[in-house]
Protein backbone atom coordinates (compact mmCIF):
# COMPACT_ATOMS: atom_id res chain seq x y z
CA UNK A 1 0.00 0.00 0.00
CA UNK A 2 1.31 3.27 -1.56
CA UNK A 3 1.89 5.49 2.40
CA UNK A 4 3.78 8.15 3.24
CA UNK A 5 5.46 9.59 6.46
CA UNK A 6 4.55 12.25 8.69
CA UNK A 7 7.40 14.67 10.10
CA UNK A 8 7.32 12.70 13.28
CA UNK A 9 7.97 9.61 11.04
CA UNK A 10 4.64 8.11 11.52
CA UNK A 11 3.29 6.57 8.56
CA UNK A 12 -0.27 7.43 7.28
CA UNK A 13 -1.67 6.17 4.07
CA UNK A 14 -2.39 8.80 1.68
CA UNK A 15 -6.17 7.77 1.04
CA UNK A 16 -6.63 8.77 4.81
CA UNK A 17 -7.74 11.92 5.26
CA UNK A 18 -5.72 14.21 7.70
CA UNK A 19 -6.60 14.92 11.33
CA UNK A 20 -7.78 18.49 10.64
CA UNK A 21 -8.66 20.45 13.60
CA UNK A 22 -7.52 17.98 16.17
CA UNK A 23 -4.56 19.34 18.68
CA UNK A 24 -2.60 16.29 18.95
CA UNK A 25 -1.38 17.65 22.19
CA UNK A 26 -4.74 16.85 23.55
CA UNK A 27 -5.40 13.46 22.02
CA UNK A 28 -9.48 12.32 22.52
CA UNK A 29 -9.99 10.18 26.09
CA UNK A 30 -7.21 12.78 27.51
CA UNK A 31 -9.44 14.58 29.88
CA UNK A 32 -8.37 18.21 27.99
CA UNK A 33 -11.94 18.17 25.45
CA UNK A 34 -13.89 21.39 25.72
CA UNK A 35 -16.94 21.12 27.74
CA UNK A 36 -19.94 22.93 28.16
CA UNK A 37 -20.23 24.99 30.97
CA UNK A 38 -22.67 24.16 33.70
CA UNK A 39 -26.49 24.91 33.68
CA UNK A 40 -25.91 27.37 36.58
CA UNK A 41 -23.15 29.02 35.27
CA UNK A 42 -25.14 29.85 31.90
CA UNK A 43 -27.84 30.76 33.71
CA UNK A 44 -26.07 33.28 35.70
CA UNK A 45 -24.42 34.31 32.19
CA UNK A 46 -27.60 34.38 30.76
CA UNK A 47 -29.23 36.57 33.92
CA UNK A 48 -26.91 39.14 33.92
CA UNK A 49 -26.75 39.84 29.82
CA UNK A 50 -28.81 42.20 28.55
CA UNK A 51 -31.09 39.84 27.04
CA UNK A 52 -32.39 38.57 29.77
CA UNK A 53 -35.74 39.44 29.21
CA UNK A 54 -38.36 42.34 31.20
CA UNK A 55 -38.43 40.38 34.31
CA UNK A 56 -34.83 39.32 35.28
CA UNK A 57 -34.73 43.26 34.13
CA UNK A 58 -36.72 44.43 36.54
CA UNK A 59 -35.30 42.32 39.05
CA UNK A 60 -31.71 43.86 38.16
CA UNK A 61 -33.40 46.97 38.15
CA UNK A 62 -34.71 46.57 41.96
CA UNK A 63 -31.46 44.79 43.14
CA UNK A 64 -28.84 47.95 41.86
CA UNK A 65 -31.61 50.14 43.57
CA UNK A 66 -31.57 48.49 46.64
CA UNK A 67 -27.64 48.89 46.65
CA UNK A 68 -27.51 52.58 45.12
CA UNK A 69 -30.06 53.41 48.13
CA UNK A 70 -27.92 51.71 50.70
CA UNK A 71 -24.99 53.53 49.60
CA UNK A 72 -27.24 57.13 49.24
CA UNK A 73 -28.18 56.73 52.68
CA UNK A 74 -24.53 55.37 54.46
CA UNK A 75 -23.46 58.71 53.13
CA UNK A 76 -26.87 60.79 54.01
CA UNK A 77 -26.44 59.40 57.54
CA UNK A 78 -22.55 59.87 57.69
CA UNK A 79 -23.28 63.53 57.23
CA UNK A 80 -26.61 63.63 58.97
CA UNK A 81 -24.87 62.95 61.98
CA UNK A 82 -21.47 64.64 61.83
CA UNK A 83 -20.92 67.59 59.98
CA UNK A 84 -23.93 68.62 58.88
CA UNK A 85 -26.70 67.41 61.50
CA UNK A 86 -30.25 67.08 60.47
CA UNK A 87 -31.70 64.31 63.00
CA UNK A 88 -33.79 65.14 65.66
CA UNK A 89 -34.15 63.74 69.04
CA UNK A 90 -36.91 61.25 68.25
CA UNK A 91 -35.60 60.03 65.18
CA UNK A 92 -35.66 56.81 64.22
CA UNK A 93 -31.83 56.24 63.49
CA UNK A 94 -31.31 58.31 66.93
CA UNK A 95 -33.22 55.81 68.72
CA UNK A 96 -32.14 52.92 67.04
CA UNK A 97 -28.86 53.12 66.19
CA UNK A 98 -27.76 56.11 68.73
CA UNK A 99 -26.75 58.44 66.35
CA UNK A 100 -26.03 61.71 67.52
CA UNK A 101 -29.34 64.29 67.03
CA UNK A 102 -29.40 68.00 67.20
CA UNK A 103 -31.81 70.52 68.57
CA UNK A 104 -32.79 72.64 65.26
CA UNK A 105 -35.52 74.45 63.76
CA UNK A 106 -37.76 72.27 60.80
CA UNK A 107 -36.51 75.20 58.51
CA UNK A 108 -33.05 73.93 59.50
CA UNK A 109 -33.72 70.66 59.38
CA UNK A 110 -35.06 69.91 56.22
CA UNK A 111 -32.28 72.59 54.96
CA UNK A 112 -29.88 70.02 56.19
CA UNK A 113 -31.96 67.14 55.09
CA UNK A 114 -31.66 68.77 51.37
CA UNK A 115 -27.84 69.27 51.47
CA UNK A 116 -27.42 65.88 52.86
CA UNK A 117 -29.65 63.82 50.21
CA UNK A 118 -27.78 65.95 47.29
CA UNK A 119 -24.49 64.55 48.52
CA UNK A 120 -25.84 61.00 48.76
CA UNK A 121 -27.26 61.51 45.58
CA UNK A 122 -24.53 61.96 44.04
CA UNK A 123 -22.06 59.41 45.00
CA UNK A 124 -25.20 56.51 44.33
CA UNK A 125 -25.84 57.92 41.18
CA UNK A 126 -22.28 57.26 39.90
CA UNK A 127 -22.07 53.79 41.15
CA UNK A 128 -25.82 53.32 39.99
CA UNK A 129 -25.21 54.42 36.38
CA UNK A 130 -22.40 52.30 36.08
CA UNK A 131 -24.44 48.92 37.21
CA UNK A 132 -27.27 49.46 35.13
CA UNK A 133 -25.17 49.99 31.97
CA UNK A 134 -23.18 47.39 32.81
CA UNK A 135 -25.98 44.42 33.89
CA UNK A 136 -29.38 45.68 33.00
CA UNK A 137 -30.13 48.36 30.39
CA UNK A 138 -28.19 48.18 26.93
CA UNK A 139 -26.36 51.36 26.48
CA UNK A 140 -25.47 53.03 23.27
CA UNK A 141 -28.32 54.52 22.39
CA UNK A 142 -26.23 58.18 23.06
CA UNK A 143 -22.42 58.32 23.50
CA UNK A 144 -21.37 57.91 26.99
CA UNK A 145 -21.17 61.18 28.01
CA UNK A 146 -24.57 62.79 26.70
CA UNK A 147 -26.23 59.36 28.47
CA UNK A 148 -24.29 60.37 31.50
CA UNK A 149 -25.75 63.42 31.34
CA UNK A 150 -29.29 62.35 30.57
CA UNK A 151 -29.29 59.77 33.51
CA UNK A 152 -27.98 62.27 36.19
CA UNK A 153 -30.17 64.97 35.08
CA UNK A 154 -32.95 61.92 35.40
CA UNK A 155 -32.25 61.32 38.41
CA UNK A 156 -31.42 65.06 39.58
CA UNK A 157 -34.99 65.95 38.68
CA UNK A 158 -36.48 62.62 40.11
CA UNK A 159 -34.31 63.31 43.19
CA UNK A 160 -35.90 67.30 43.85
CA UNK A 161 -39.13 66.33 42.98
CA UNK A 162 -38.96 63.56 45.50
CA UNK A 163 -36.88 65.53 48.15
CA UNK A 164 -39.48 68.96 47.77
CA UNK A 165 -42.03 66.36 48.64
CA UNK A 166 -40.34 65.53 51.39
CA UNK A 167 -39.39 68.51 52.39
CA UNK A 168 -43.02 70.32 52.54
CA UNK A 169 -44.05 67.24 54.59
CA UNK A 170 -40.84 68.03 57.22
CA UNK A 171 -42.22 71.38 57.51
CA UNK A 172 -45.78 71.42 57.00
CA UNK A 173 -46.65 68.12 58.49
CA UNK A 174 -43.50 67.71 60.91
CA UNK A 175 -42.53 64.25 59.76
CA UNK A 176 -39.67 62.71 61.07
CA UNK A 177 -36.42 62.71 58.84
CA UNK A 178 -35.99 59.15 58.16
CA UNK A 179 -39.82 58.98 57.15
CA UNK A 180 -39.22 61.67 54.44
CA UNK A 181 -36.07 59.87 53.55
CA UNK A 182 -38.61 56.59 53.14
CA UNK A 183 -40.87 58.89 50.59
CA UNK A 184 -37.98 60.23 48.50
CA UNK A 185 -36.97 57.11 47.72
CA UNK A 186 -40.02 55.62 46.82
CA UNK A 187 -40.62 58.41 44.33
CA UNK A 188 -37.24 58.70 43.08
CA UNK A 189 -37.27 54.63 42.31
CA UNK A 190 -40.31 54.28 40.38
CA UNK A 191 -39.56 57.84 38.04
CA UNK A 192 -36.14 56.85 37.35
CA UNK A 193 -37.16 53.43 35.81
CA UNK A 194 -39.27 55.23 33.81
CA UNK A 195 -36.99 57.51 32.63
CA UNK A 196 -34.02 54.98 32.02
CA UNK A 197 -36.21 52.17 30.05
CA UNK A 198 -37.84 54.24 27.85
CA UNK A 199 -35.58 57.59 27.29
CA UNK A 200 -32.50 56.83 28.16
CA UNK A 201 -31.02 53.19 27.49
CA UNK A 202 -32.10 51.30 24.34
CA UNK A 203 -34.34 49.31 26.82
Amino acid sequence: MDRQVDRDGRGRDKRDPPDRGRDKRDPPGSGCERRDPPAWRRFISRFLSHDSGPFAQFVKYGAIGVASTIVQMLVFYLLASTCCRCLGPDDWAVKGFGLPSVEVSDWVRGFRFVVDTALGFSVANVFCWLMNRAFVFRPGKFAWYKEFALFFGAAACAMALATGLSWVLINWAGIQTSAAVVIEVVVSFVVNFVARKFFIFKG
